[in-house]
């Protein structure tokens, strides 16, 4: 339908997260310094750690992949 407008903010869920008062000091202040609301830095914070363990991948269309299931190596036989 043209002129269709999508509201990607409902597709998220909301969610109550409790943190150390301390440690959301120090999110709103490292948001502050790359002008990010304090849950855009949280969602980012997200997002990298999630790329880096290689457990969320994304497509050149920004659609997200299923991750790749990674089978655990054998266990070394025990020769006692």
């Amino acid at each position: 339908m043209p002129g269709l407008y999508i509201d990607h903010m409902s597709q998220k869920k909301p969610f109550v997260l409790r943190l150390d008062p301390e440690k959301l000091k120090a999110i709103e202040r490292w948001a502050a310094d790359e002008f990010r609301s304090t849950n855009g830095q949280i969602e980012y914070i997200i997002d990298q750690a999630l790329r880096k363990s290689g457990r969320w991948k994304t497509r050149p269309t920004g659609k997200q992949e299923e991750p790749e299931k990674t089978e655990k190596p054998d266990e070394p036989e025990n020769k006692s």
